[in-house]
């Protein structure tokens, strides 16, 4: 897939939001103009995400299961349904601690140099201190090495900025419904062999209290579903 500025391919951006009402604005104005659509996943928002969301200019949908995961297939049901299916699927967080400019960056290595997917790595000297908790940082590290150990990947981060070929995220059948999402697309791209790569993204500190590095709960269900994926496809 090569870039014709004459004929830009399609793509659509998916971002999960709970109560995002504060940043989800931000973010929406900064998503750059060569998106065809924005898709903002409400998980049960109780508060004005929705409204702000529309305002904005987004498509809203609401996905009332509760799960990282159930909000990204719901945005995905609703692309399958478009008469002019994308090119190029990007996932981003509605909390503002991400660059949505860079969304440029990400699909560039596809839409120039044929690779499948990318995946925005917040490394140390682009990320602002305490942007990331130590858990985050541990558990990110813990999984790449456990990946480049099982599988010879090459991933250093978990971030959930990335730009991916829709057909091949179609092929991957993703299932995950919470936490384990990113590192099951992962995981999944190591084993149909898609060509991928990372960028270094700028990461700043989030607005409001992550759902999960933020509690305790959080953070151990979402290192147990990470681990769980890797130690699952390691002995397939």
């Amino acid at each position: 897939m090569i870039f014709d500025p004459l004929n830009p391919p399609k793509i659509v951006v998916i971002i999960p939001a709970y109560n995002e009402a504060q940043s989800i604005g931000l973010v929406l104005a900064e998503i750059p103009a060569i998106v065809s659509e924005v898709i903002v996943v409400n998980n049960r928002s109780t508060d004005e995400t929705v409204a702000v969301a529309e305002k904005a200019g987004a498509k809203v949908l609401t996905e009332n299961k509760m799960g990282y995961g159930h909000a990204c297939l719901k945005g995905m049901a609703y692309v399958a349904q478009m008469e002019k299916l994308p090119e190029i699927i990007v996932f981003l967080d509605g909390d503002y601690s991400d660059f949505p400019e860079e969304l440029l960056d990400l699909v560039a290595p596809i839409t120039n140099d044929g690779y499948d997917f990318v995946v925005g790595a917040r490394k140390k000297a682009l990320r602002e201190a305490g942007s990331m908790t130590p858990q985050q940082v541990f558990g990110n590290a813990l999984a790449c090495t456990l990946m480049k150990l099982f599988f010879r990947a090459t991933f250093t981060d978990l971030g959930p900025f990335r730009a991916i070929k829709y057909k091949r995220l179609l092929d991957m059948n993703m299932s995950d419904t919470t936490y384990g999402w990113t590192v099951e697309m992962q995981l999944k791209a190591l084993r149909n062999r898609l060509k991928y790569k990372e960028i270094g993204v700028r990461y700043k500190k989030r607005i409001g209290v992550s759902k999960v590095s933020g509690t305790v709960k959080g953070t151990i269900f979402a290192g147990v579903k990470i681990l769980g994926w890797i130690f699952k496809y390691s002995f397939k």
